[in-house]
């Protein structure tokens, strides 16, 4: 009696949670801006852990004199979450100037922070119904949206130098980190 009845309580699962996950999610209404808020999320990621994995020591490194320190690239980084952000925002704020300013890594990693929670805000009020709305950057009429990937893809440019100078100080990459996992 007890294997029947488990038997049954099993089956009883079993339907139910295909039952659950054969039901259709309600659709994105926003799956444009959505889709660009992820991959930001995972950008910014990446980003902040690989400016806190980097020793303090290292965030004068340069790989060669003609290339941006460690701390340069962060600093890069934060300023340039104002210059892509700002326009989408459309409130003309201005790059505070962080790269060329800042030098600790306290510092450095506070500016970052500073700059994603500004840039949070172009992200989380994007809707698709906004995303093609046109603006000026860097003299051309863009689309709102637009801006945003192009700041995905800075980003994610600047994160692949950061992962060059990590693996030449014998560390790990987030994001090798995470596969490994």
């Amino acid at each position: 009696m007890k294997k029947l009845l488990l038997g049954f309580s099993l089956a009883v699962v079993q339907t139910f949670a295909q039952a659950s996950s054969s039901a259709p999610a309600a659709p994105n209404p926003n799956p444009l801006s959505a889709s660009a808020k992820h991959l930001y999320g995972m950008s910014k990621n990446v980003i902040l852990k690989s400016a806190e994995e980097m020793p303090e020591e290292n965030y004068s490194f340069k790989p060669v004199g003609t290339v941006r320190s460690f701390g340069q690239l962060v600093g890069h980084v934060a300023d340039a979450q104002y210059e892509f952000c700002s326009t989408v925002v459309g409130d003309g704020k201005q790059s505070p100037g962080i790269e060329k300013s800042k030098t600790s890594k306290a510092d450095l990693i506070q500016a970052l922070k500073d700059g994603f929670a500004y840039c949070d805000q172009a992200y989380n009020g994007m809707t698709d119904a906004h995303a093609a709305e046109v603006t000026n950057f860097f003299g051309h009429s863009s689309p709102k949206l637009t801006i945003l990937f192009f700041n995905i893809g800075h980003n994610m440019e600047h994160y692949g130098n950061m992962v060059t100078y990590l693996r030449i100080k014998g560390l790990v990459p987030p994001s090798s980190q995470q596969q490994s996992q």
